[in-house]
Formats: structure tokens, sequence, C-alpha cells
């Protein structure tokens, strides 16, 4: 356990983490992030929670640069059209897209939560079809996710949670990094199942992000709101 002392300078470096980090829109392209460093961001990435446990998301790295090329047509967010400069694409030492799960593979009853939960979560037959039940109700009764579009929805939520925790475990690197939602959902949906070997039935994409190091400081301070303005307490 930690002590007092190491628990204050673990709050400051938290802080600090967060008001070093910042929208990152050019990356300083020969900078790249050390392997370990990145595996470290993906497996907070990896371990992050879901509803259920059930991780409705996968993890694309896109570092081919011909690969990346194919994606900015369609993301207007990381192609730098909009600055007038390289964008993310161009200068991100890691580029990556949050694919979540359909409907049709979360829906209760299907194939697909059977196997994870018997294979992946190792679940014994007892434990798995009272979690299948229980998830059913969740879906029909409490949620209502009653058809493929609102439970798509619904999953396209838990992405951000990884997508999150690796943002917060990169400025605890001294890495920057961006969330991009600026893109066009069909052409890129088909670009993915086209050149990335993405099943559109089973995946679609929900978020990017970019990381590696800031080219230059950032043009405007960071501001929010203030903790009063942000919480309530009741």
């Amino acid at each position: 356990m930690l002590d007092h002392s190491q628990k204050t300078a673990l709050q400051s470096q938290i802080l600090d983490a967060y008001a070093f980090r910042h929208a990152t829109k050019v990356f300083d392209p020969a900078r790249k992030i050390p392997e370990g460093e990145f595996k470290t961001i993906l497996e907070t990435g990896r371990l992050s929670p879901s509803s259920f446990g059930l991780e409705p998301w996968q993890i694309l790295v896109v570092q081919d640069p011909d690969k990346r090329a194919l994606l900015e047509p369609v993301a207007w967010g990381a192609n730098g059209k909009i600055s007038g400069t390289d964008g993310q694409l161009k200068t991100a030492s890691h580029f990556v897209i949050f694919l979540t799960r359909t409907g049709s593979t979360l829906a209760a009853g299907s194939e697909y939560l059977s196997t994870f939960l018997r294979e992946v979560k190792q679940f014994p037959e007892e434990n798995a079809a009272g979690l299948l039940a229980a998830y059913a109700e969740f879906q029909a009764e409490h949620f209502d996710l009653t058809d493929d579009r609102k439970i798509t929805d619904w999953a396209r939520h838990q992405a951000y949670i990884p997508l999150g925790n690796m943002m917060t475990t990169a400025a605890l690197l001294g890495i920057d990094s961006c969330p991009i939602e600026g893109f066009e959902m069909a052409p890129l949906s088909q670009i993915l199942e086209a050149e990335f070997d993405v099943d559109p039935t089973e995946f679609q994409p929900v978020v990017m992000a970019a990381f590696g190091y800031r080219a230059s400081a950032p043009r405007y301070p960071q501001t929010r709101r203030s903790l009063e303005q942000t919480v309530r307490w009741v």
C-alpha cells in the first residue's frame, strides 16, 4: 500500500498528466513511441472494463503508410485539410481505429456471446446460462436494446472506455494523443471491409485516435469549467 506522501505524489503526477494532455493536431513524424511503451498503452485498453465484461471492441492499429493513405479521403478530422497541415494520419507515431461489435453479434442468444462466455471468460455452464438470462432481461426490459441499431449504439459507448484509459496512460508516459470522430462512417466501413479485412456484419468503426509526440506547443491554453461548475453534490 502507498503511504500518504506516496499518494500525494501520485495525485500530483496524475493531475500533471491531465494538464499536459491536449488534442494534438500535428505530431513530430521523426519521433516514434518505443515499442514497450505503446504496448503498455494497448494493455490498458485491453484491460479496460466493459458492461457485463463483454469487451465489445477491437483495436485496429494502422501503421502502414499506404494503409493510412486509404483513410485520408474519408477521415477529414485526421487528414489535416481543415488546419492546412499534414494532420495526424501522416505524422502520428501510431494511429488506431476502435471498432465496436455490431448489434447482431451482441444480441441476447447470439452465437458470439455464448462462445465468448465459455471460451474467453471460461464460465461454467450454469454461470454462463445465468449471465445470459440476466443480459437478455437487461437488453429487453432495462435499457430497451431491442434492435440492431440500439445495441450497436450501446456497444459504441463502451469503446470510449479503453480510448480514455489509453489516452491517460499515454499522458502519464509523456506521450501525446488525439481522439478523432471526424470521419465518414459508411465509406470508412467500406474501406475497412475491402482493404483491412474487417467484416461489417461483425464490426463497425466508432472512433479513431492518434498517438505520438507534439510537433509544437499548443496554440491555446487548456480551459475547462471549474470543479464547482462541473460537479453537483446531492
